[in-house]
């Protein structure tokens, strides 16, 4: 109800000597009435969030379209084997993997949650970005993102270790860390695999982020920033408390080391290993955000991680990295304000894949038809298979 309508309610007509004016009283009485009503609308209307604009439809894309790497179109339905590099294309029927068929079953292995306060933080206390706010392009460079929101502010995150039944107590174990956690679907996986000896008796790692997302957010800062800090924050302040409250001994041999992620998380996954090839040599990602999405800016990696493809990967020696990644038709495509041909998914994927296959790098590459970014059904029917694929040559130590 608008203040005039309350008004109405509050100060109905009377009738007065024509001419005659009403007391002074009376006048400001009705004159203080109206000013706290019409306060109080612009307040109301003040506070109610502004309507979040709907990201815009990303076209789909052809995956033979000129400058797309070459790859094999695979029948509908079908996967990549799991013993072959190289490029795929699968097709648009996404039925969930044999292994993934009842992915609500319950588990053989257990689930172990635990929380962390970002006050125990030395890597991330903590910050977030004003609610229904972004950023502006710098007018001087459309590649930089001016953020003025970003605050303080404490989080609290999930982990969730899931340890197979297989797992002999006081044993090093391998394991496969990720991003975006609790990963259920992850762990659905691991448990069929393992108890079908496919991958090796694992633990599985799934990390919760600190909040929010992009520039100027927690997970933004965590996952976007092309550094080792996510790295040591994992090896120094998570894995000992998975050795901890799992009951788990994990192994430090980097081949028996995975990471895992989708989006910014799965560039984050690959973060992980390029810093540090020492500690991972397996990398798993869907819909990677292989783009200019780092912030703060830094000059020594001015394009985040669009880097990795553009000077990165081409300019080093190869690394001990076995790399599986995927990336759907209608992936993200210019979604926020940036204008600077560094926001597109699809080809920050595809160049990924040329520049890994330059170098000589073991990888596989997976173009999904009718796909989304982080597609749910893609991941339900490739992730088994993609596991096979990144653990195919681990033998323990």
């Amino acid at each position: 109800m608008g203040c005039f309508a309350c008004a109405k309610m509050l100060f109905p007509k009377t009738s007065s000597p024509k001419g005659v004016a009403l007391p002074r009283v009376q006048l400001r009485q009705r004159l203080a009435v109206l000013t706290v009503l019409a306060a109080a609308a612009a307040f109301a209307q003040g506070t109610q969030p502004p309507q979040k604009s709907e990201r815009p439809a990303p076209p789909t894309r052809d995956p033979h379209t000129p400058g797309f790497v070459s790859a094999k179109e695979l029948a509908d339905g079908a996967v990549p084997p799991v013993n072959a590099d190289g490029n795929f294309i699968i097709g648009p029927t996404h039925s969930p993997a044999p292994e993934l068929s009842a992915a609500d079953a319950p588990l053989e292995g257990r689930v172990i949650e635990f929380t962390m306060n970002s006050a125990d933080s030395k890597f991330f206390p903590g910050i977030a970005r004003a609610p229904n706010t972004f950023g502006a392009p710098d007018p001087d460079d459309p590649a930089k993102l001016i953020v003025t929101t970003s605050h303080p502010a404490p989080y609290r995150r999930r982990v969730a270790v899931y340890v197979p039944k297989q797992y002999v107590p006081g044993t090093v174990a391998p394991f496969i860390v990720g991003a975006d956690g609790p990963d259920r679907l992850l762990f659905a996986a691991l448990d069929k695999l393992i108890a079908e000896k496919k991958v090796p008796v694992m633990v599985g790692i799934s990390i919760g982020n600190g909040g929010g997302d992009a520039q100027g957010s927690e997970r933004g800062l965590e996952y976007d920033t092309m550094s080792d800090a996510y790295t040591r924050f994992v090896e120094t302040e998570v894995l000992p408390l998975v050795e901890a409250k799992a009951n788990v001994k994990l192994t430090k041999d980097p081949d028996g080391r995975a990471t895992i992620g989708n989006s910014s998380g799965g560039s984050c996954a690959m973060i992980m290993a390029w810093y540090h090839p020492e500690l991972y040599h397996r990398v798993l990602v869907y819909s990677g955000t292989f783009i200019n999405q780092q912030w703060p800016y830094d000059p020594k990696t001015p394009h985040g991680a669009w880097e990795f493809h553009e000077h990165l990967i081409p300019e080093s020696s190869a690394k001990p990295i076995r790399i599986w990644m995927e990336v759907g038709d209608r992936d993200l495509y210019n979604p926020n304000v940036m204008r600077d041909n560094m926001h597109d998914w699809v080809l920050a994927s595809e160049r990924m894949a040329q520049v890994l296959a330059d170098k000589g790098y073991h990888y596989q590459f997976v173009f999904a038809r009718n796909a989304v970014h982080v597609d749910g059904a893609v991941r339900a029917q490739t992730m088994p298979d993609a596991l096979e694929y990144l653990w195919q040559d681990y033998s323990q130590h």
